[in-house]
């Protein structure tokens, strides 16, 4: 596994992490739970940060205000009503979730707090500066079933970055990821780029535009949590939630 761990005494940016509430098992109890799978919770780790859970319940965006980066992660679809459209047969949504990840991507954009946004996250964020989505890609694109092979069953996608951009700085010109949707983005909003497509178009990954958000913020449609053996997304993620720290509030940084 390659980690991306800081040396002793470097500051550990706090990041917040949306999570599932629903149905879960622990020991010999069951109930509703707030649910993060642990690739993503590992992976901050890996990367040098300190994770912290938001559950979708007492939503408050203010809670923005104490992290050093956000990431809106992966889950059910985005409602259709928020986009204006109406539901595919296919659609299945969480409207308590919409308003909770909604509510703090709006926050973070506001702010310029840092944003990676996971596969639903991406598709969260394309939503909430006004984009819409492909609630079935396999309507759309010839091939694009191979993105969810099988329940729990993650695909594979390759892509290619533009210049210039994050995903360029973080991958190079090419990469793959693992991958698990159905969805994807379609009008990609106001303030957003289109930096990585799939061969098919898919967009892959999205960016702040020129005159868009100002802070670091970066949606991928794919899930890079996956991979274990590579953690450039998130480090580079983590970097930047720990630049921000420093600028912000130089005591939280302080050895």
């Amino acid at each position: 596994m390659v980690t991306t761990e800081p040396a002793q005494g470097t500051y550990r940016p706090r990041v917040g992490l949306t999570t599932y509430w629903q149905s879960a098992a622990w020991g010999v109890w069951d109930g509703t739970a707030a649910i993060v799978p642990g690739a993503y919770v590992r992976a901050v780790v890996d990367a040098g940060g300190s994770p912290l859970l938001l559950p979708p319940v007492g939503t408050d965006p203010s809670v923005v205000g104490l992290l050093d980066g956000l990431i809106v992660i992966g889950g059910v679809d985005v409602d259709p009503v928020r986009y204006g459209a109406a539901p595919h047969p296919t659609t299945v949504s969480q409207p308590e979730r919409d308003d909770h990840d909604l509510a703090l991507t709006r926050a973070a954009l506001a702010a310029g707090t840092p944003l990676f946004a996971i596969c639903r996250g991406a598709q969260v964020l394309n939503v909430a500066l006004g984009g819409t989505l492909h609630q079935h890609l396999p309507e759309v694109r010839e091939d694009a079933a191979r993105y969810q092979p099988a329940p729990g069953v993650f695909g594979s996608v390759d892509f290619t970055t533009e210049p210039g951009s994050i995903a360029r700085q973080l991958l190079g010109k090419r990469a793959s990821s693992p991958c698990y949707h159905h969805q994807g983005l379609d009008r990609i909003a106001d303030g957003l780029c289109v930096t990585a497509l799939a061969a098919d178009g898919t967009v892959e990954v999205v960016e702040a535009a020129v005159g868009g958000p100002v802070g670091w913020t970066l949606g991928v449609q794919f899930h890079p949590e996956e991979n274990g053996q590579d953690r450039r997304l998130f480090g580079g993620f983590v970097d930047a939630a720990r630049t921000y720290a420093s600028r912000l509030a130089p005591e939280r940084t302080a050895s």
